[in-house]
Order: C-alpha cells, then sequence, then structure tokens
C-alpha cells in the first residue's frame, strides 16, 4: 500500500508504534481441534477502528503504511443484528449472549434466549468438558459481555444479582480478572471474602498481577467500577498484561492437562466511542493491539491454541475524516498524556489559559481554542443551575446530567476531533457487520461471511458438543 505523494502527513515518527514482525504460524495446522480457545471480544471495534488504528499506528518516515497485528489475521466479517423483537441494532448484552451461546436475543439479555430461559454458553460447556477457564476485562467482571460468558439474567442492568450468581450459581471460572469492587465488596454482602473462603486467592493491587499463586483459583479486582482509561493508567498495557498472568495462570492451573477456554474483552473501546473520544478510542486500540501480539507469539510458542477476536458491534458511527475534507490527522493523539476526561476535570476546576491547557493536551492550543473551552464552561454552569430548578420527573428525562465538568469535556474532545478531523454519528451503537479474526488451529472455521452466531457455533464444535 503506498502513499500518495499529494497526501499531507505528519512529521512526527514513534518509536512505540513501530512494526513488529508477524511470528511464523505457518505450521499451525488449522485442521486441529484446538487444546486451548482463547476469545477475544473488542467490544465496539467497528471496522474503522482498525483502520484508524493502522493509520495512528503509521511510521510517517517510510513510504509505506505499515500493516498491523489486525491486518495480519483477518478472516472474514459477522453480522451483528439481535432477536427480531430487538430490530436490526444490538445492544452489548444480546451480541455478547450470541457470541457466547450461538443463540440470538433481545437487548439486555444475559445468556437468556427470547422466552428468558438460560442457554448455555460456550464457557460453561468447557467447563464441563474439564478445561480450566478465566475472564480478563477492562470493565467490571460482572458487566454485560463477561456476563453473559458467565451466568443468565433477564437484564443486563441487575449488577448486584449478576455479581451474586457468579458465586450462587456455581463458580464457573477459575481466573477473574477486571474491576467491580463496588459489586463485589457490599454492605449486605461481600463476595470477595466468600471467594476467599470458596479458596481464591485475591488481589486489589494491580502490581501483584505477574505474582499469581500456581496452586490456587484467582480473583483480581482494580477498581471501584472498571480500571481507568488506558490513558490514565499506571499500566497503559494493563489487557495485555492481564492476559498475559492469566494464560501463564491457566497453562500451570489446568486439569489434565484438558487445555482452558479464556474470554478477553477490550471493554472501553465501546466507552470511548460512546463518549465519541478518538483520543481514548485509539490509547485503547493500541492496548489490544499490544494484546494480540502477544497472542500471536503465544500461539507459535503453542500451537495447539486457538484465538479468535471480533466484536459484539460498532460504536458511536465513528468516520476517518469529516466536514468534507478528505484528510485523517492522528499525529496529535500520540502527543497526548492524560485522557480528555481527566483534562477536562482539570480545566473545569482552573482557569483556562493557552499555556495551561496546552500543558495538559501536551500539544500547543490556540487562542481561539481556549475561548471554546471557556465558552463551554459557562454554558455547562448555566445549564446545570436550569438542571437543579426541574422537578424530580424532569430531571428523569435529562439523559446526561449537565455539568461544567461534562461541557469541558465535550469541548475538549471537540477541538481533539476539530485536530484530527474525526467524525461521530451517534452516541450509541450501529448496526454495521465487524470484522473477524482468528490465528492457530481450525482458525478456517471463522472464514468468510458470517452471524455472530456462528462464532459460537463453531466453538461448541471444537469443544465437543453436537446438537
Amino acid at each position: 500500500m503506498k502513499k500518495l505523494l499529494s497526501t499531507v502527513f505528519v512529521s512526527l515518527a514513534l518509536g512505540a508504534c513501530t512494526y513488529t514482525q508477524a511470528p511464523d504460524l505457518a505450521s499451525t495446522d488449522s485442521s486441529n481441534t484446538p487444546k486451548n480457545i482463547i476469545m477475544v471480544v473488542a467490544d465496539g471495534m467497528g471496522p474503522a477502528y482498525t483502520t484508524a488504528y493502522r493509520y495512528f499506528n503509521d511510521n510517517p518516515d517510510t513510504a509505506a503504511i505499515e500493516e498491523t497485528v489486525f491486518d495480519r489475521h483477518l478472516v472474514g466479517m459477522a453480522s451483528t443484528y439481535p432477536a427480531r423483537v430487538s430490530g436490526y441494532v444490538t445492544d452489548s448484552a444480546a451480541a455478547a449472549t450470541a457470541l457466547a451461546t450461538g443463540v440470538k436475543s433481545y437487548n439486555g439479555a444475559i445468556g437468556l434466549d427470547v422466552d428468558k430461559k438460560p442457554v448455555e454458553t460456550v464457557l460453561e460447556w468447557a467447563k464441563k468438558q474439564g478445561k480450566s477457564t478465566g475472564i480478563v476485562v477492562t470493565s467490571q467482571i460482572n458487566h454485560a459481555t463477561p456476563a453473559s460468558y458467565l451466568t443468565h439474567n433477564e437484564s443486563r442492568r441487575n449488577y448486584n444479582a449478576i455479581a451474586d450468581s457468579y458465586l450462587d450459581d456455581g463458580i464457573k471460572a477459575d481466573i477473574y480478572l477486571g474491576g467491580g469492587w463496588e459489586y463485589y465488596i457490599r454492605e449486605d454482602r461481600s463476595l470477595v471474602e466468600e471467594f476467599k473462603s470458596a479458596g481464591f486467592h485475591y488481589l486489589d493491587d494491580f502490581k501483584d498481577v505477574n505474582n499469581l499463586p500456581e496452586n490456587k483459583p484467582v480473583l483480581g479486582l482494580f477498581g471501584k467500577i472498571a480500571l481507568p482509561w488506558a490513558l490514565d493508567d499506571s499500566n497503559e498495557f494493563r489487557l495485555s498484561t492481564m492476559t498475559k498472568a492469566a494464560t501463564k495462570h491457566l497453562d500451570n492451573y489446568q486439569k489434565d492437562n484438558k487445555g482452558y477456554f479464556l474470554l478477553v474483552e477490550a471493554s472501553q473501546v465501546d466507552w470511548a466511542g460512546h463518549s465519541n473520544d478518538i483520543a481514548s478510542a485509539m490509547a485503547e486500540m493500541r492496548d489490544l493491539a499490544k494484546t494480540m501480539e502477544y497472542l500471536e507469539q503465544y500461539v507459535n510458542d503453542n500451537p495447539d491454541t486457538l484465538v479468535v477476536l471480533t466484536a459484539d458491534h460498532s460504536t458511536g458511527g465513528f468516520t476517518i475524516a469529516a466536514d468534507g475534507k478528505y484528510e485523517w490527522n492522528p499525529k496529535v493523539l500520540h502527543t497526548m498524556q492524560r485522557s480528555p476526561q481527566k483534562i477536562a476535570n482539570k480545566l473545569a476546576k482552573t482557569d483556562v489559559t493557552v499555556i495551561e491547557s496546552s500543558k495538559l493536551l501536551n500539544f500547543s492550543v490556540t487562542q481561539a481554542e481556549v475561548e471554546v473551552i471557556k465558552q463551554a464552561k459557562i454554558e455547562g454552569a448555566k445549564l446545570a443551575i436550569e438542571y437543579q430548578a426541574l422537578d424530580k420527573n424532569a430531571q428523569k428525562l435529562v439523559k446526561i446530567k449537565p455539568s461544567v465538568k461534562n461541557s469541558t469535556y465535550v469541548a475538549v474532545k471537540a477541538l481533539i476531533d476539530k485536530r484530527t478531523n474525526s467524525g461521530w454519528t451517534t452516541g450509541g451503537h450501529t448496526g454495521i457487520d465487524v470484522p473477524v479474526y482468528a490465528f492457530g488451529p481450525s482458525k478456517d472455521m471463522f472464514k468468510g461471511k458470517i452471524d455472530n452466531t456462528d462464532i459460537a457455533k463453531n466453538i461448541f464444535t471444537l469443544l465437543g458438543k453436537t446438537k
């Protein structure tokens, strides 16, 4: 793929985004049944995200646009529509239920069919076959995607009930890594203590994730709800780090050498999409790419392992280029060291100046851009006062509670969108097909145009389940 001479390119070369040579996976026999299956769900990652990451990752000092780990393993596309009762556009729960069970359901369903009857998941079936199992997520571990593999509930919003079910309905995983203190350490019940009583090793300090005991199951919770944005975390590659820890643990913990099933979710690609936050989205994609590069090497060293990556849906209607301009400029995204949300929170509490804004964003801003942020703060304060004057019923109709912080966040994101020329059509999901990636034994089962339910059906087949 050659760059056109007429295109204007960024001049900053990024050592952190250099091309990584793919391990030699040619020796992997795709006709064999894998011992280990690693299912990766990049929540909200439609095709625009992987394309954008290619350009974000590009070295502008070379003539070619370097391929990414995603480019190396693309095998097909999957449709994402839910059960007919919910139309054509899925939510994360219905999509995860389809990916986990092979059954279409209604939006909000966790491991249930349209009649609200439990449907067996690939993780549950793998556990029954004697395999070890685990989940690694950057959201809370009882969020829609992990929950759809681990339990059954009529609504994804029943967070406490879902958390309780991880114990009450039988422990189904040997390692859980993610967030969720709010749900697992409650006044009415300490699920953490119950997991510990069940023999689990518990950790809540991320620094300890690389020192897990080999002979005990593990519960690791590293946030009140989710982990921080990748841009704000002490380890920007926290998904990759947790995935390494989980695969190492499952290698040691598996029973009778029967292998394992591991769910990995890049949860916050979706959250960045909902927020229309391109800076956070690319940082989350970078963490996901690092994770997939690790898994490439893992499969090279463990050729009996299959890795499948897809998205549950696309979020935000993200567009590379906006407003009729034929360009996308990711240069400023590389300089940022904080999430736009964190930057906005700081600017909301201080005077907005060119010096302070440039310092926080880590690139030079103009006085005109500063004035827009100042005006957003004024408007946010005004809207917050008007909101407080509403009665409670009227307040319930307001989707996002107005505040100076929220208005500042919108202004900061708009500034970055303008600099990069990024576009968005919605704060919700879209109904487009999503890419499917696979490598390892039996990867060809996931080729071509498939449905999201086919992914689960194929995994069930590989796990020895017949109709």
